[in-house]
């Protein structure tokens, strides 16, 4: 599960504004980064007593996770976990592209910029950019296997709006991020467990305390 505090961020009716001010998305540098299905909804798979396991959903997910660093050459896709309603993941941008260039913008073709890209662009891809790419690409292919596969289909948005992001300043906090995203399908499977442990234990206290009543 997403801890409370990246849900109170996500599903709070009074919208806070969760980036940095003044602060270069573009430039290099490392972002943990969550995203959330709308209203939370499980589309990607079910954690069991014992594991999480993907559903055809889930692994599209992590296809496009990857092809993030085909559309994006200076991002580097580094850990990350598909759950069941959110996605968690550690996005580098590695940096500038040294084919960013006015001048080789004036001078390439149409069919050079089709394959390099908008040379004359900023330096280095937003994460903006690249987390609205991924939410669209995704969705995409999830509404075809939902005509096509019969696919769970979601009410009018895949994803909810917006994202959580956490700059990542250094390596201790990337060590950090990259063990709460290991961990993270481990705790929901404790959590769950713990659940039905204490449903067990309510209902058995329930049934003795309904015959203690009756006996008397």
């Amino acid at each position: 599960m997403v801890s409370s505090n990246v849900n109170n961020r996500l599903n709070s009716s009074q919208r806070k504004v969760i980036r940095l001010p003044n602060y270069d998305y573009a430039q290099p540098g490392a972002y943990f980064v969550t995203i959330c299905t709308q209203k939370n909804k499980s589309c990607f798979g079910v954690v069991t007593k014992d594991e999480l396991l993907l559903n055809d959903a889930g692994r599209m997910i992590e296809k496009w996770y990857f092809e993030v660093m085909s559309k994006f050459q200076d991002i580097k896709c580094c850990e990350y976990v598909v759950m069941p309603n959110h996605f968690h993941c550690i996005i580098e941008n590695v940096g500038a592209d040294l084919r960013v260039c006015p001048e080789c913008s004036r001078k390439s073709s149409s069919a050079d910029n089709d394959s390099l890209g908008n040379l004359g662009e900023h330096i280095g891809s937003p994460l903006q950019r690249i987390i609205q790419w991924f939410k669209t690409m995704t969705t995409n292919e999830y509404i075809r296997n939902v005509k096509q596969n019969g696919w769970q289909p979601f009410d009018k948005k895949l994803w909810q709006r917006g994202y959580y992001e956490h700059v990542i300043r250094n390596e201790a906090e990337w060590l950090t991020a990259a063990q709460y995203i290991l961990d993270n399908p481990l705790k929901v499977v404790i959590n769950n467990n713990l659940e039905g442990m204490v449903k067990k234990v309510c209902h058995s206290a329930e049934r003795r305390e309904e015959k203690s009543f009756f006996r008397i």
